[in-house]
């Protein structure tokens, strides 16, 4: 009999470009926390964190791979495109971020004191994460939306920035954390509040990009998007100048790190990291309203 519902298997999803680079992170992030769990070992909240990911890539690359090798994405209640989109740019920050970690706490040049085995298991380990980054980055390229191409939003600049807008987001929250003594100034808890804010309707956004429900909203989701960037231009801006002046100015604060400050946990420190990325977000997002400019969404690709 023949079949009239056309090929059970989509065999483009492992013999494409994007396929073969799919298959290349499973390969690759497999590598890397086998050789670590194996042999070369993670400790604290560093190596934790550097396993998680490779760990969570690692599954939900599979989850992607087997939804479009066997066609069940068509059953799920998500918008494909944007999902795919999304977790390759937000895999690519992870990857980059834990291939960075790792080395840096864990590997050294000579044995003492762990051995010449656990220092090459290491080292492999290290090298299959930079290869993990670089396919995770493939992937991002090969998907991009190219000028004139109708795709889904996620695939675009302006949905890239929103995953690396999130993303720098949380590095902030993690220095706030630390012992940032945010709370002595009702200015920086407005800072706060302004990092919080934009997160959240950030993710938002995201989500309703992946899940596909931007067509049932009953106001315009592209016009308020672009009306969101721009105010979340205007409230990192103040950011971006009360921030500073509350934790490096003598009058509120420390212009120079003091020498007392034991490392790794001085406030001084994290009021820097959170100074420094306050500015690469209010950057992510000037270019996202610049960008935002130039595109239409499609949500259901």
């Amino acid at each position: 009999m023949e079949s009239t519902g056309g090929p059970y298997l989509n065999t483009a999803a492992v013999t494409s470009p994007v396929g073969i680079a799919r298959l290349l992170q499973m390969t690759f992030g497999c590598t890397t926390f086998s050789l670590v769990a194996h042999q070369g070992g993670f400790s604290a909240a560093y190596g934790t964190f550097c396993m998680f990911v490779w760990t969570f890539c690692f599954a939900i690359t599979v989850f992607i791979i087997t939804c479009e090798f066997t066609h069940l994405h068509s059953c799920l209640s998500l918008s494909w495109g944007n999902f795919t989109a999304a977790f390759a740019m937000l895999a690519t920050l992870m990857s980059i971020t834990a291939a960075v970690i790792y080395p840096l706490y864990f590997v050294q040049v000579g044995c003492y004191p762990i051995g010449c085995e656990v220092r090459d298991f290491r080292i492999a380990a290290s090298v299959f994460a930079g290869l993990l980054f670089v396919t995770y980055a493939t992937e991002v390229f090969l998907t991009r939306a190219k000028p004139g191409q109708v795709t889904s939003y996620m695939a675009t600049i302006s949905g890239l920035l929103k995953i690396v807008q999130a993303f720098v987001a949380c590095i902030i929250f993690g220095a706030l954390v630390n012992d940032s003594q945010y709370s002595k100034y009702v200015a920086t808890q407005w800072c706060v509040a302004v990092y919080s804010f934009c997160f959240v309707v950030t993710v938002v956004v995201v989500a309703f990009s992946v899940t596909g429900k931007t067509a049932l909203l009953w106001f315009s989701f592209e016009r308020s998007v672009v009306i969101y960037t721009f105010g979340a231009v205007l409230l990192y801006t103040s950011a971006a100048v009360i921030w500073p002046v509350f934790c490096f100015d003598s009058k509120y604060g420390s212009p120079r790190r003091p020498g007392l400050c034991a490392k790794g946990k001085c406030p001084w420190d994290s009021q820097l990291v959170i100074a420094i990325f306050t500015y690469v977000n209010l950057l992510l997002y000037v270019l996202d309203l610049a960008y935002s400019q130039r595109i239409r969404f499609v949500s259901h690709l």
